[in-house]
């Protein structure tokens, strides 16, 4: 009987290990959904910068006793374009919403909101720091507190339609 070399086996196991793995995580609930370890904690500290003509974002604001909403953009994003008017029709709704304008040229972030129309009440430029402590996968990403400054959700992504109907509206409504 021929001997089989052992190496002859290897690339039908990590097949196996590779489908295994994609099975189980097919299995998830959502799998476009990532995991956030801020949902029940207390929002991170802010270590933002003024942006030039603007309200400066400060961490009494994400203590105030309401619900409120934390956005994280840019003006090179380009899904920050496409969500920008679901976020205003959020502050257009009397929805407390603060921005943090992440790793921008304050001139460009000053030119997006000039054309698209500023919906934040306050804002933030941050440089890096405000987004790892937040656990940020990439911008744009939206954050809702609660009245205790505690995070209540996390959605990556841009907001659509959907995610604000579904989603943020009830969350703001308890």
């Amino acid at each position: 009987m021929p001997k089989i070399n052992p190496l002859y086996l290897l690339p039908p196991v990590i097949f196996i290990g590779l489908a295994v793995m994609m099975f189980v995580g097919l299995q998830r609930e959502n799998p476009n959904d990532l995991p956030s370890q801020m949902i029940g904690r207390p929002a991170p500290t802010l270590t933002t910068t003024p942006l030039a003509g603007h309200a400066m974002l400060t961490q009494d604001d994400l203590q105030k006793s309401e619900v409120k909403i934390v956005n994280f953009w840019a003006s090179w994003c380009a899904p920050c374009r496409v969500e920008h008017p679901n976020i205003q029709a959020l502050a257009d709704m009397g929805i407390a919403i603060y921005g943090i304008n992440y790793k921008d040229k304050a001139e460009q972030a000053n030119q997006f909101l000039n054309s698209l129309g500023n919906p934040y009440a306050k804002i933030g430029a941050d440089a890096g720091r405000t987004g790892l402590d937040w656990g940020l996968y990439g911008v744009p990403e939206t954050f809702v507190i609660g009245p205790d400054g505690r995070v209540l959700y996390r959605h990556a992504g841009p907001v659509t339609t959907r995610v604000m109907n579904d989603t943020i509206l009830p969350l703001l409504a308890n």
